[in-house]
């Protein structure tokens, strides 16, 4: 809270004609709202004027109105990224607030690599590479890299191919014809490109050149009687039809285009997107819009659009939507100038465009009354859950963000730990981090557990400092959960207090069969009933945070397991190292084989047998 009294009409009279961003802040000090103004003095003194003539929304929010602060800018393009990065940063009461924790996977072409690789992320990086996506379809993309593979034999590995290591011997990708292996000199640097180009091609939709190179290299095939060549050329054509035949919907134009239609029910909003790439749906999406009830239907889609297109990276030609936006121009312009082509914000009154948006809303209202209801019941439920828990631990602010974490390892070997987030209740996959841990050698959960803490804290005080473009620890919790119990409760409060971070955290009590009864606190054991909606709010955050903490323990271990000693046995190859694991399960048993049951695999030697025996029998 402010020390001071803010004199709101002598501060809006000093406000500059210039554009920038201004925040709202209530008398507890919180922001609740953000908005942005080509001229700041003319739009925040519209606020303070004839209340009563304005929307429900600047009705309930102008009393609440405190304070407020304002961030001059160069333009109003500045204007409208900083609006939306406070915005998804703050998340203000009044503000439309776009509810999207899901990450969509792309397929990635490393172009700034000598040889290419191509295979899928979820993360979107500017790095020289191409991106084609995001698909909606995770079976459809897999599908598409299934015949990438197939046909064209890409590298998927991590090698460094620069010219600076020796060439290596083709890996298990080579022998089962997925890869030509330009690792070992294989194939050339020219003719591996040729490759690159045609997999771009054939990924932007433009299936007719492929197709054409791929029936004359039939043909030839027929020509010269060799018919295993042609039957092979035969059967990926089929593939690139089959693929290319699941396209249900075409466009003659060869624009990209996303189609956006709302719909809602009463407060109930949702948006439905249509991604139309070179001419095809390649996936849509559905987005749970909040705060809308108090804003009007033009407002809900001006802010929607703002949010959305400042956060991607993957921008239409064409963004079609149903009814003009107040922002249109200066969005057209800045998306104009961040993609580098020019962008278009068409609303069509008729025509095949006008069509494709009717479509994308029939499904918003299907999508809204399939999992409206869903969503609004799960919404309710968590908002009981998480009242009922600040009343138990006897805390004011609303527990919008708990962060919980657990520590995994096999008596000390291979420490990892994981951080899973909870924003409103529901789990927010976005904000999920893994720890490897790097100090603690041996089975000490609670060094494991003072690692993990002070490196969240160290990276949020860091990126505040550095005023990084991406952050990934920049919220802070308003509750922490640790899964370990009372002894790591007290690693967690140390670390905290050493920080000097006023945030609350608590420890998971269990019973003699290792089930949840209750929570620790401020050294207190509160038992909770097992049928409260805490209870069942604890034990969704206790199961996610474990299944994620595991999911990245398995990851490690195996990785580690897959290519540490037996890389290191002469003799051993990725090919026999893979069929070794597959034989045996872990490295465990191939030490305690014998050189006859090594020998009894599928590829080994006997001198392969003897090498793997005497190494770990030295």
């Amino acid at each position: 809270m402010c020390g001071f009294m803010f004199d709101i009409k002598k501060e809006v009279a000093a406000l500059p004609h210039r554009p920038g961003v201004y925040i709202m802040k209530n008398s507890s000090d919180e922001i609740i709202y953000v908005g942005k103004a080509k001229d700041l003095k003319k739009r925040v003194s519209q606020y303070f004027i004839n209340i009563e003539s304005k929307d429900i929304k600047t009705r309930k929010m102008v009393p609440n109105i405190s304070e407020f602060e304002y961030i001059m800018t160069d333009s109003e393009a500045e204007a409208l990224i900083l609006e939306c990065n406070l915005i998804k940063t703050n998340k203000p009461k009044y503000n439309i607030l776009l509810k999207d924790d899901k990450s969509y996977p792309y397929i990635k072409i490393t172009l700034n690599e000598k040889f290419p690789r191509v295979y899928y992320t979820r993360n979107y990086i500017k790095d020289k590479s191409k991106y084609f996506g995001p698909y909606t379809d995770v079976d459809y993309m897999k599908k598409l890299l299934e015949v990438i593979y197939k046909i064209w034999k890409v590298r998927t590995c991590k090698i460094k191919l620069d010219g600076t290591l020796k060439k290596n011997r083709p890996c298990l990708n080579y022998h089962i014809g997925i890869c030509d292996a330009p690792c070992s000199g294989k194939t050339s640097e020219e003719d591996y490109n040729n490759i690159i180009k045609e997999v771009i091609s054939f990924l932007d939709g433009k299936t007719k050149g492929v197709l054409e190179i791929l029936e004359e290299n039939m043909k030839d095939a027929s020509k010269n009687f060799n018919f295993e060549e042609a039957t092979k050329y035969r059967d990926y054509i089929s593939e690139i039809k089959n693929i290319t035949s699941k396209q249900k919907m075409q466009d003659e134009g060869s624009n990209n285009q996303d189609i956006i239609a709302f719909f809602n029910v009463g407060d109930e909003w949702i948006s439905q997107v249509f991604y139309m790439r070179e001419g095809k749906l390649v996936g849509r999406e559905h987005y749970f819009i909040k705060n809308a009830e108090l804003d009007e239907e033009s407002e809900i889609e001006n802010s929607f659009l703002k949010q959305y297109y400042v956060e991607t990276n993957l921008i239409p030609n064409e963004i079609i939507i149903d009814k003009e936006i107040v922002d249109k121009t200066e969005l057209e312009e800045f998306l104009t100038q961040k993609a580098g082509y020019k962008v278009s914000i068409i609303v069509p009154q008729k025509g095949r465009k006008h069509k494709l948006l009717q479509l994308a809303k029939k499904n918003a209202q299907i999508t809204l009354e399939q999992f409206g209801e869903k969503f609004k019941k799960e919404k309710d439920k968590s908002e009981i859950a998480l009242k009922e828990l600040s009343e138990l631990l006897s805390i004011d602010d609303k527990l919008d963000r708990i962060e919980a974490y657990d520590i995994s390892n096999i008596q000390g070997v291979y420490n990892v730990a994981s951080m899973v987030v909870y924003d409103n209740g529901l789990k927010k996959p976005s904000d999920y981090r893994k720890f490897k841990i790097k100090s603690v050698f041996g089975p000490d959960d609670y060094a494991c557990m003072r690692e993990v803490i002070q490196r969240r804290f160290v990276n949020y005080f860091k990126e505040m400092k550095d005023d990084k473009k991406e952050y990934k620890f920049n919220k802070l919790p308003k509750l922490i959960l640790v899964d370990g119990g009372r002894g790591q409760l007290n690693i967690a409060e140390r670390v905290l207090k050493d920080f000097e971070l006023d945030i609350p955290a608590c420890g998971v009590v269990k019973d003699d069969n290792h089930n949840t009864r209750g929570l620790y606190y401020k050294n207190k054991e509160l038992l909770i009933e097992k049928e409260s909606e805490i209870f069942k709010l604890l034990i969704r955050i206790q199961d996610e945070v474990h299944r994620f903490t595991i999911e990245y323990f398995r990851q490690a271990y195996t990785k580690t397991e897959l290519t540490s000693e037996l890389d290191k046995v002469e003799g051993i190859g990725k090919i026999r190292r893979i069929r070794l694991i597959k034989h045996f399960g872990t490295l465990d048993k191939i030490k305690q084989a014998t050189s006859e049951e090594l020998e009894k695999v599928d590829g080994m030697s006997r001198k392969a047998a003897e090498s793997v025996f005497k190494y770990f029998n030295r």
